[in-house]
């Protein structure tokens, strides 16, 4: 007689942790977090690493001649700034051809503020931002970490990051800080404060949508409309109290690394870049976060680098002058160098059967193609880990005016991230070719 199967394991929770002592040490992924009787998908789920996204957008550009390779596919020679990449050739991929359409703007500049949104005619009258593709990815999947994103900056450049209602978030240019928001606990007094002034916030949100709702009777059809869009930020904003409030009370996850200390010299961009891909790093393997932009590089000043004796946005517009460029080189070299640095310390975080890297969609580029003529074609790009086949250049169209639609790769990332977008901003239903799943 066969003896039926009993279970009796007991399911830990995703984020159960160990307590002792005063010492807290967060799990790994355990089969004991699988349920005892999970279903396929259940069990699917249990084991899927979460999946991540960053955006790194490099606002003076990269002189392209210099980082886009002579030839197509597989077989490409390196260009300089790809150099320091090959130890990771087969995790990235390096794109040409491609960008958004109707980018000219208030100036040469505000392409920046559309970099994540297709939005057309940055800064000009009536211009009204669009969804970021990293804030559209959170409010689709709706991740249960303690921060749903991270909106970082180097300290001299707008953030990338919208809501829906065309509201740009704030960016935190001190990596002290992130670490701090990351890792730092509150005293219980501090807790309680943080509490009431949730529980004040949503109280006065209830006021304020009920007192709207009155006042919506007696609105005519634009100022409904209005009102419609003050509700949803409204709601956005109920939602983001209610998932700080019940992260407050929750233990922040302990990590070996010394809180960072702020660079105090603005000028030393490579210092303060190499801190925040360290914090970066450190909030994906945490879970603290599973979305992140981070608007790097760039200023009106010399930067603090060997060999640069001359203003970045200066010598960005080079206007051809062979001096110029050679500083120019110098610079974009560094910040591959930082790029590579980073992409090592996501590839030897291991999780699961692979790394963070592996689960990690790493987008790094920049709104202007030619920052010298201020051109918003044929950007540079490269993309790098989240399981896509990688190794490669792929010319996504072609130049100028004959561009593929930048777009068209934001629907193919949100798919990767189980998010089955028809359309977001600018696409037309086209995927980029040659870049696909692995």
């Amino acid at each position: 007689m066969n003896t039926p199967h009993i279970a009796t394991k007991t399911r830990l929770d995703r984020r159960a942790f160990l307590r002792n002592a005063g010492l807290l040490l967060t799990l790994p992924w355990l089969e004991a977090m699988v349920p005892s009787f999970a279903n396929a998908a259940e069990s699917r789920a249990a084991v899927t690493q979460p999946r991540r996204f960053l955006a790194m957008n490099y606002s003076l550009g990269f002189h392209v001649p210099l980082l886009v390779p002579k030839e197509e596919g597989r077989g490409y020679a390196p260009s300089y700034y790809l150099e320091p990449l090959q130890a990771h050739r087969e995790d990235f991929t390096v794109f040409s051809g491609i960008s958004h359409d109707e980018q000219n703007g208030s100036d040469g500049h505000t392409s920046e503020l559309t970099w994540l949104t297709s939005a057309k005619h940055p800064g000009l009258p009536g211009f009204r931002n669009t969804i970021s593709l990293d804030q559209l990815l959170v409010q689709k999947l709706n991740p249960d970490t303690r921060f749903s994103s991270l909106v970082l900056s180097a300290g001299n450049h707008a953030s990338m990051s919208w809501t829906m209602n065309g509201v740009c978030l704030p960016a935190e240019p001190s990596p002290s800080k992130v670490f701090q928001l990351l890792f730092v606990e509150g005293s219980p007094g501090e807790v309680k404060r943080q509490l009431a002034d949730l529980r004040r916030g949503r109280s006065i949100l209830d006021t304020i949508g009920e007192e709207a709702r009155k006042l919506n009777a007696n609105l005519g059809p634009r100022d409904k409309e209005k009102v419609d869009q003050y509700f949803t930020s409204v709601r956005e904003l109920e939602a983001r109290l209610l998932s700080s409030s019940a992260w407050a009370t929750r233990p922040k996850p302990k990590v070996d690394a010394v809180a960072p200390k702020d660079v105090a010299d603005r000028t030393d961009i490579i210092a303060k870049t190499r801190l925040m891909h360290e914090m970066i790093t450190l909030a994906f393997q945490t879970d603290s976060t599973r979305f992140i932009t981070y608007s790097a590089g760039g200023m009106n000043a010399t930067p603090k680098i060997d060999g640069v004796s001359q203003d970045w946005h200066n010598l960005s517009h080079h206007g051809q002058d062979e001096a110029k460029i050679e500083e120019l080189r110098i610079i974009e070299r560094a910040e591959f160098n930082e790029i590579a640095r980073l992409l090592g310390l996501l590839k030897g975080v291991k999780e699961g059967r692979g790394t963070l890297l592996d689960h990690t969609i790493v987008m790094a580029g920049s709104n202007l193609g030619n920052a010298s003529a201020h051109s918003t074609r044929d950007l540079p790009l490269i993309v790098a880990g989240g399981g896509f086949r990688h190794g490669q250049h792929v010319v996504a169209g072609g130049k100028g005016n004959d561009n593929a639609r930048f777009a068209n790769l934001f629907v193919q990332i949100a798919h990767r991230m189980d998010v089955g977008l028809e359309k977001f901003g600018s696409s037309n239903g086209r995927s980029i070719k040659g870049f696909e799943l692995a």
